[in-house]
This record gives structure tokens, C-alpha cells and sequence, in this order.
């Protein structure tokens, strides 16, 4: 075992993920002639090849994919070590890889990011931003210790933590009919006009689910109208924000981006929409249940409904209701 370290295993694995060395050596922080070399020479010391190469292409032998399982173990079981270490000292007082959803991250690390530093000086937050499905398959590999996400997540094996409820807002162009009407319901807001964010965002998943024929649409293939609507997609909320501020079309904000990122405000018009039950989203944390650090999660948790329920606008779950955000 002497000519094997953790480091070397995470080259391994890091190369089967990408598929690619140039990527995985990025992912690893080093050159790619290191890991190249380093790979050739564990192949050598193994006695087997694990990675078949090709010119443009990269695959995991048959033989590889046995040691490449192993090896995730063998990293997992490493990191609960350090967790166990980790948990019995100061809380909160090492690394910790927070994953968010990037529809949320920009909005909520303004507003957590300070009372975190004070309450832990000694902690040394990574966070991580990125689509859910991602983010989840990187907390399930151990590659976060936990994940600030919209609930529900199917179809997974973690722990949830629910710290808040947000509303949706919609967000009209400021010469759009919508932006001075003193009443908006879902059945106002044209689905032809819809900008959505790119697949692979939950938030555009939720949208859809609140415009049936908006929906429709999407799954067959159809085009919006003339302004952009259906046939438009946005990769970010921020460049979602400025398509609408455009006169592109409109769409749904989550409360926080409406708060916090309020930069368009002369571009944008923000409306409530009055419905029985305001559409919106929970977000909780999420962890794995073996993971060795769960009273320093529960203490971020706390940490995070303190923090949001010092904005006054959203709904932090396990606390009175506090008031909605007013219509700009």
C-alpha cells in the first residue's frame, strides 16, 4: 500500500468521471502532464490498464471499472474519517462544502455569509453552485457536506432539513400591460410570453407545472409569440432578468432574486399574484444520513433560518409567518 496515497485514487476517479484528462486535471488543481504521468505510473504499479486511451476519446477498461468502484469506497470511507475527526472539535470550525442551487445562491450568500463569520470565525466555507441533479450526485459521492436545494428531490436517499418557504413574483417588462394592473392571477399572464430557464433547472420545472399550456408547448415543440416567449431560454436569472427588462417576456422570479438582486429595478415591474395558495418554492438542507458531521448541519440550518428570518419576507419554516413581499 506504500505506493498508493489518497491523492492518487482521486486522480483516478477523477478521470472516469470526465472522461477527459485535461478536464480532470483541472478538477484536481494540477497540470495535465502530472496526471497523465501519475495515472500511467498507478496503472503500472496495479498491473492492469484502467483507462483505455484514444485519440479524442477516453474509456474505463472492464477490468478498471472494478478498481475505479473500490476506489470510490475507499474515498468516501477517507472522508468519514476526517468527518468523525472533524465533529468531535470546534463546530463549524474547518471546511465545509455547502452546495446551492443556482437559482438561489447569488441572492442567499449575501444575506448568510456574514452571520456564518461571526458565529464560526474558524470556519472555512467552500460553497459550491450548480443544477440540482449535479449538486446531488456530488453530495451522494461525498463531494459536499451538504446541499441548499428546492424540496422535494426524488428518488434520493438523504436527510432533509427544511429552513424556508419563498413566494414566486412575476416579472414584467416595465411598459407591459401587467406592470400597473392593481390585480394579477395566474390566468392573466399570457403563456406565450413566458421566458423559462434552460432544462436542468427545477425552477423551470416549477414554472411549468403552474402554466399547463405553457407546458404543452414545451414538451411539443412549439414556438411562443412574436416577443420570444417559448421560443427564448434563459441559462441564468440574471440573464433571465435582463431579457424581461428587454421586453422580452415575462416571467416567474423567486422572492430572494427580487429582494436581493434589484439592480433592473427601472427595466423590471414585479407583481404578486393573488391565488388561494401563492405559488412559490421550499428550500431545505440536505444531507447524507451516515454523515459524521450532522450537529454542525443542523447548526448551519439554524444559522440560516436566523438569517433569512431577518429579512421579514419570506416564510422560515418552524416560525410565525412573517409579511409578503409588496408589489414594486
Amino acid at each position: 500500500m506504500a505506493g498508493l496515497s489518497f491523492r492518487d485514487i482521486e486522480y483516478l476517479v477523477a478521470v472516469a468521471d470526465h472522461l477527459h484528462f485535461g478536464k480532470a486535471a483541472t478538477a484536481c488543481a494540477v497540470s495535465q502532464p502530472t496526471l497523465s504521468a501519475q495515472i500511467r505510473k498507478l496503472e503500472d504499479y496495479l498491473g492492469l490498464q484502467v483507462f483505455e486511451r484514444a485519440s479524442r476519446s477516453v474509456m474505463v477498461t472492464e477490468r478498471g471499472a472494478e478498481i475505479l468502484a473500490q476506489c470510490r469506497t475507499i474515498l468516501t470511507e477517507g472522508r468519514r474519517l476526517l468527518e468523525m475527526a472533524q465533529s468531535r472539535g470546534e463546530p463549524l470550525g474547518g471546511s465545509f462544502r455547502l452546495g446551492v442551487i443556482s437559482t438561489l445562491a447569488p441572492y442567499v450568500a449575501p444575506i448568510i455569509l456574514s452571520p456564518l463569520r461571526q458565529r464560526f470565525p474558524n470556519l472555512r466555507l467552500q460553497l459550491v453552485e450548480g443544477l440540482t441533479y449535479s449538486l446531488v450526485r456530488a453530495l451522494e459521492a461525498g463531494e459536499l457536506d451538504a446541499l441548499l436545494a428546492s424540496s422535494p428531490i426524488r428518488d434520493i436517499e438523504l436527510s432533509e432539513l427544511p429552513i424556508f418557504h419563498e413566494s414566486f413574483v412575476l416579472a414584467v417588462p416595465r411598459d407591459h400591460r401587467l406592470a400597473v394592473a392593481e390585480r394579477v392571477t395566474m390566468e392573466d399572464v399570457p403563456p406565450a410570453e413566458l421566458i423559462l430557464l434552460s432544462e436542468g433547472h427545477c425552477l423551470r420545472d416549477q414554472t411549468l407545472s403552474l402554466f399547463p399550456a405553457c407546458q404543452r408547448a414545451s414538451q411539443g415543440g412549439a414556438q411562443g409569440g412574436t416577443q420570444g416567449g417559448m421560443g427564448v431560454q434563459a441559462t441564468s436569472l440574471e440573464t433571465l432578468r435582463q431579457m424581461i427588462g428587454a421586453g422580452m417576456g415575462c416571467s416567474l422570479l423567486p422572492q430572494l432574486a427580487v429582494q436581493v438582486g434589484s439592480l433592473l429595478d427601472d427595466m423590471v415591474a414585479y407583481r404578486l399574484i393573488r391565488a388561494p395558495t401563492l405559488p412559490g418554492r421550499d428550500i431545505s438542507l440536505f444531507h447524507r444520513p451516515s454523515f459524521g458531521r450532522i450537529r454542525e448541519v443542523r447548526l448551519l440550518r439554524d444559522v440560516l433560518r436566523d438569517a433569512i428570518a431577518g429579512l421579514g419576507t419570506v416564510r422560515v419554516h418552524g416560525r410565525p409567518e412573517t409579511r409578503s413581499l409588496a408589489a414594486a
